[in-house]
């Protein structure tokens, strides 16, 4: 009837990308026809090809991106615009794809900004062809509102999905997917016969994460693809991380450096000057600037405010009272890259304290990847990492070998690549700090609630986005309680 393959997020976290696959017997044609479930990029030691140089064509892009026949791929659904779940679309529109592409309406507002910075970033900067690249996806584009069963385009009511709040970062979804086999003797093709309900997680939010409503999971669910991030541990909670991100903060100041916090440009950035916000108001981190470097960064936070509607109730609540969580006197944003240089030698010359969030989230590139460079060296520098560091990031290992010098004297060092096949190493002074309950990522238990939470549970469960060890533990929790087939697809 269906068929599950899997283009990425098997061996590690990165490059989500799932393939649904509908037998031909279920169309009158008798053709077989597939929907991908997100197409992102892969990172760290995860990507296909870690030492290419600079992508000379969209041509080659595509075959080294996309290495998986899509000539019955019918539609795509994004679960959301994370760059490991977007980032490979431009690659995929490259090697010929011209079906819909779905998303919620939040997630479509926010996609254009993401692909295009994609583009920029791993394939061109000619301005002309962006151009036609990005009018092209927008034509492709549809939104579609969360809780709404539609039929996805060219599967002759075959295939129906709706889109659930993931509560992972604003406009995130779950996709519930309706498989259904007809009666071929029925001439109106009304009479099912056959039925399956398949969802696919995306990455699933922890609940009371700020700005967002936690996720509902399904009545109904026959097959469940799974993220597993942070399958092997539990999180703190929300009181104890914000007061350890508080605590943290305050320690940190008292060096009179600069506070570097990379953070995703979208959903980690607003959440954190959320919780900042929050102690400002509470009297803490008074007389100290917070600093938001990424254009990227800042038109998500527009776009978030602009999306007021779709916080949860203690957000809006603060927003009634004349509060402003995303936007407050001490906030200042860096926009141009001029602007940008200037500040960073400023910060760097003077020792001035203060918070500096900026992308890239695993300091693969962007803005932050800049600051580390510079402030690294400096004994002055704190780095605060509040987000999942993929095995090969600089992220990861700055995670790893920072805390050297504090331990022996002597400092470790990260290598960051630089154009063609430079790579320049960067010695480690700065303090390193890992908060690790502060992640946007649902934890074990969260993950067993999401399964134990539905009335009609799985018979099938695949556990994808995940290291080894993550996903290993959430399937022996998963056979434990539920007793079903629980399957860890491999590359």
């Amino acid at each position: 009837m269906y068929d599950i393959k899997h283009h990425g997020a098997v061996n590690g976290v990165t490059g989500s990308c799932h393939q649904l696959s509908l037998d031909g017997s279920l169309f009158s044609n008798h053709e077989a026809r597939s929907v991908l479930v997100d197409c992102g990029l892969f990172q760290g030691a995860e990507s296909f090809d870690r030492d290419s140089g600079e992508v000379s064509s969209q041509e080659v892009a595509s075959q080294k991106q996309i290495d998986f026949a899509i000539d019955d791929v019918q539609a795509l659904l994004v679960t959301h615009c994370h760059i490991d779940h977007v980032g490979r679309i431009p690659y995929l529109l490259a090697a010929g794809f011209t079906g819909p592409i779905y998303a919620t309406k939040a997630t479509a507002l926010l996609l254009p900004l993401v692909i295009e910075d994609a583009i920029k970033v791993g394939v061109t900067r000619n301005r002309s062809i962006i151009r036609s690249v990005m009018k092209r996806f927008n034509s492709q584009l549809v939104a579609i509102d969360y809780d709404q069963w539609f039929v996805v385009e060219g599967f002759e009511e075959a295939l129906k999905a709706k889109f659930k709040v993931a509560g992972h970062i604003l406009g995130s979804a779950y996709i519930e997917f309706d498989v259904r086999e007809f009666d071929a003797n029925n001439h109106t093709r009304h009479k099912i016969i056959n039925k399956k309900r398949v969802v696919f997680s995306g990455d699933l939010g922890a609940p009371y994460s700020p700005l967002l409503p936690a996720p509902k999971s399904p009545y109904r669910c026959d097959e469940l693809v799974i993220e597993s991030t942070y399958g092997d541990r539990n999180h703190e909670s929300r009181f104890r991380r914000r007061a350890l991100l508080q605590t943290t903060l305050k320690r940190c100041l008292e060096n009179k450096g600069t506070i570097l916090i990379p953070a995703f440009s979208i959903g980690r950035t607003q959440e954190l000057l959320y919780e900042i916000e929050t102690m400002i108001h509470a009297g803490h981190l008074k007389d100290i600037d917070i600093i938001v470097d990424s254009p990227l960064a800042s038109g998500f936070t527009e776009h978030y405010k602009a999306l007021k509607y779709l916080w949860d109730k203690e957000a809006q609540r603060k927003v009634a009272s004349g509060r402003h969580p995303l936007s407050f006197e001490q906030l200042m944003t860096v926009d141009s890259h001029q602007e940008h240089e200037k500040l960073l030698g400023h910060l760097k010359d003077s020792g001035r304290a203060a918070i500096v969030i900026a992308a890239s989230g695993m300091c693969a590139g962007g803005r932050m990847q800049n600051y580390l460079q510079e402030l690294l060296p400096d004994e002055r520098t704190d780095v605060i990492f509040v987000g999942y560091q993929a095995k090969g990031t600089p992220g990861r290992d700055i995670q790893r070998y920072g805390p050297r010098f504090v331990q022996t004297g002597s400092p470790g060092y990260v290598e960051f690549a630089q154009s063609g096949e430079r790579w320049q190493r960067v010695d480690i002074r700065a303090s390193i700090h890992t908060l690790g309950g502060y992640s946007a990522h649902a934890d074990q238990k969260d993950l067993v609630n999401f399964v134990k939470r539905m009335r009609s549970k799985p018979s099938k469960i695949r556990i994808v986005h995940g290291d080894d060890d993550a996903k290993a533990a959430l399937k022996a929790k998963f056979e434990g309680l539920f007793g079903c087939d629980v399957v860890v697809p491999v590359g």
